[in-house]
C-alpha cells in the first residue's frame, strides 16, 4: 500500500511568530509517524522560520508555488532553485486560487511542474473541476485536460516522482467535501490516464491527494479508500490539533498511528 500523505497548505496565513507556533505544535505532535508522512507548505515568509523549527524532524517543509526560471526579472516571484536552497523538499503547482485568481494557464503549470523536478523538488499538480463544470458533466474532462497539460513532455521516470492532488474546486473552503465514492471515482480515472502516460507499474507509485474542505471527522471515510492516498488539507491546517487529528485518521487508513 502507498504510504499515506498530509500536505499542509497554510495559504496567506501566519506571521513569523503564528507559523513557529503552529510548525512546533505540529512537530511534537508527531514525533514518530508511522504509516504516513506530513509536509508544511507555510508562506515563502515563513519558510526559514518553519524549516527551523522543523529541523531533524520526520515533517518535510513544502512551497506553495514557484516560478518556472532559475533566476531573471520576475518580480514578485520565487524559483524552484531558491526553494531547494531553503530545504523544500515539495511544490504545490496548478492549484485551483491559482489559476483562478493570477490566470494561471495549465503551459505555465507545466512549466513549474518540470522546473520543479529539475531542482529535484516533488510537485505537486493539482486538478479539479468547478461546479457548473460538474453540473454539466465535464469532470473527467477537466481533469484529464489538466492532468495531461501539468504532465506534458515529463518522462515515466520523471512521472514517478510526481504527487498528484484531486481537489474540486466547489469544496475548496465550502464545507461541502466530495463523497468517499465521488472522490475515488475520479481518484480511479486519474491513475487510469497515468497508466497511459507512464505504465501501470509507474502510476501504481503514484500517490494521489484529495483536497476539499477535508477535516478530521471526515478525513477517515475518505482515506479509506484504496485510491486516495492521503490529503491536501487547507483550512483546517491552520490548527494544530485538527490538523494532528486528520493525519491520524490517515495513518489508521494503514492500520498505524502516529507516534506522540
Amino acid at each position: 500500500m502507498r504510504a499515506a500523505l498530509l500536505v499542509a497548505n497554510w495559504k496567506m496565513h501566519g506571521t513569523l511568530g503564528e507559523a513557529r507556533a503552529l510548525a512546533t505544535s505540529v512537530r511534537d505532535g508527531i514525533k514518530r509517524p508511522r504509516g504516513v508522512e506530513v509536509v508544511l507548505c507555510p508562506p515563502f515568509t515563513a519558510l526559514p522560520a518553519v524549516a527551523e523549527v522543523l529541523a531533524g524532524s520526520p515533517i518535510g517543509l513544502g512551497a506553495q508555488n514557484c516560478h518556472w526560471e532559475v533566476t531573471g526579472a520576475f518580480t514578485g516571484e520565487v524559483s524552484p532553485a531558491m526553494l531547494a536552497d531553503l530545504g523544500c523538499r515539495l511544490v504545490i503547482v496548478g492549484h485551483s486560487e491559482r489559476r483562478q485568481h493570477f490566470g494561471e494557464i495549465d503551459a505555465q503549470v507545466n512549466l513549474k511542474l518540470r522546473a520543479a523536478l529539475a531542482h529535484g523538488l516533488t510537485p505537486l499538480l493539482c486538478v479539479g473541476e468547478s461546479a457548473d463544470e460538474r453540473r454539466q458533466g465535464l469532470t473527467f474532462t477537466v481533469v484529464e485536460g489538466q492532468l495531461r497539460a501539468g504532465l506534458g513532455g515529463v518522462s515515466p521516470d520523471d512521472l514517478g516522482r510526481c504527487i498528484v492532488a484531486y481537489e474540486p474546486v466547489w469544496a475548496i473552503g465550502t464545507g461541502v467535501n466530495a463523497t468517499p465514492t465521488q472522490a475515488s471515482e475520479v481518484h480511479g480515472y486519474l491513475r487510469g490516464l497515468l497508466s497511459e502516460l507512464a505504465s501501470k507499474e509507474i502510476a501504481e507509485t503514484v500517490r494521489i491527494l484529495y483536497g476539499g474542505s477535508v477535516k478530521p471527522d471526515n478525513a477517515g471515510e475518505l482515506c479509506r479508500e484504496p485510491e486516495i492516498d492521503g490529503a491536501l488539507v487547507g483550512g483546517a491546517s491552520l490548527q494544530a490539533q485538527a490538523f494532528l487529528g486528520i493525519v491520524r485518521k490517515a495513518a489508521a487508513r494503514g492500520g498505524a498511528t502516529p507516534k506522540e
